[in-house]
């Protein structure tokens, strides 16, 4: 069994291999991971990972996210990888009932009108932490020259800051990025000398693929990624699966974060969605003062620059759209700058996230005492409380 990952241990790694070739990284992660680590593969340029993975002779997997609005190009581009490497791809799908609500409460293009991000989070990131609490790391075609505004710093392995890995909890997933150095046209010359199969969309001018109605051929001397969500800021393109990238700096008013009035940029909120409740300094006092309440109350006490608050962020949407009409109120605090000291001597906060059980007849809440903050663990703690 892989220890947990310790963050100084994998940037000191880092440093180590920083001047490896993608195929000395690559061996060095089947090596040290064997099945608990597969190749993310999203039907681009990326197909450079399967062919590193297969000169190293060493068994590998392969997943691919199908959100369902993939180019027909894409999917027979699919099919030939798989022959062509006697592979079989493990397909990751969105959950139909979300799909649906979706697509029926916003319609088919919702994103062209309040951005790509919630659509991604259905179809592409929920498959995705899915995927990854099955692995304990995962190998992306991440490269530094492909958005300057968000990949520019990315390492060739690190304590992924996002999302979670089998055990559960932070340091729970490495993750790999073998190309993070190589430049694309260095890409390129390599798929064409190895004779490696590409997607015949490239030839017609897409250079980033994604989801055929984000996704758009550049001119030439465009950057790739001016192909994706063109219609949103072009410092701040990542979906969600790659969410770690952004930085403050890169945050804006468009729906990836929020602009103070003299301009200076903070990070986007969290837990934004209709099943959480958002709690004010009286909120929260007066849900101290209660001792018998109509139902449980389960809070999340945060801060939004967080990257730990950042990891959960999904898994916590989750649960509260699964408590939602079961009596129990999710809810959200956040408890840092001037909230820090009163959130410290009265809610017990001694490090983000903080979680907290406001039990149905009790008027002391309950810390969650876990770094597992997957939905099963989660929902386990409140059932048990409630």
């Amino acid at each position: 069994m892989v220890e947990k990952a310790e963050e100084e241990d994998y940037e000191k790694l880092a440093k180590e291999l920083e001047n490896a070739s993608p195929l000395e990284i690559m061996d060095k992660a089947l090596e040290k991971f064997g099945n608990d680590i597969a190749i993310a593969f999203s039907g681009a340029e990326d197909v450079a990972l399967i062919e590193y993975a297969h000169l190293t002779g060493r068994p590998f997997r392969v997943f691919s996210l199908d959100t369902g609005r993939l180019n027909p190009e894409t999917y027979k581009f699919f099919d030939e990888v798989e022959k062509h490497y006697c592979i079989r791809i493990e397909y990751m799908f969105p959950d139909a009932v979300e799909v649906q609500a979706l697509v029926r409460s916003k319609g088919l293009f919702s994103f062209y009108e309040d951005g790509h991000q919630e659509c991604c989070r259905v179809r592409k990131v929920k498959p995705l932490r899915r995927a990854l609490k099955g692995l304990r790391a995962w190998i992306t075609g991440q490269r530094k020259d492909q958005s300057p505004g968000t990949r520019s710093e990315i390492p060739v392995v690190q304590v992924d800051p996002v999302f979670e890995g089998l055990d559960g909890g932070n340091g729970s997933l490495v993750k790999w990025n073998p190309v993070a150095n190589v430049k694309g046209n260095d890409i390129w010359n390599f798929l064409r000398v190895l004779n490696v199969p590409v997607n015949s969309l490239h030839a017609k001018g897409y250079i980033s693929i994604g989801c055929e109605p984000c996704t758009r051929p550049v001119l030439p001397g465009q950057h790739e990624r001016e192909g994706r969500w063109w219609w949103e800021d072009a410092k701040a393109k990542e979906c969600g699966l790659h969410k770690g990238n952004i930085k403050e700096e890169n945050l804006n008013g468009n729906g990836n974060g929020s602009v103070h009035a003299n301009g200076t940029a903070t990070h986007a909120d969290l837990f934004n969605t209709k099943s959480v409740v958002n709690l004010s300094r009286p909120g929260i006092e007066n849900l101290l003062k209660l001792e018998n309440r109509e139902e449980p109350w389960l809070v999340v006490l945060y801060a939004p620059w967080c990257r730990f608050c950042q990891a959960m962020e999904g898994s916590y949407v989750d649960l509260a759209e699964q408590l939602a009409g079961y009596g129990v109120k999710v809810a959200k605090f956040r408890a840092d700058g001037e909230e820090k000291a009163f959130a410290q001597l009265e809610l017990q906060l001694g490090s983000f996230p903080t979680l907290l059980l406001f039990p149905k007849h009790s008027s002391r809440p309950v810390k969650y005492p876990s770094e597992k903050r997957d939905v099963d663990s989660l929902l386990a703690f409140v059932n048990a409380l409630q």
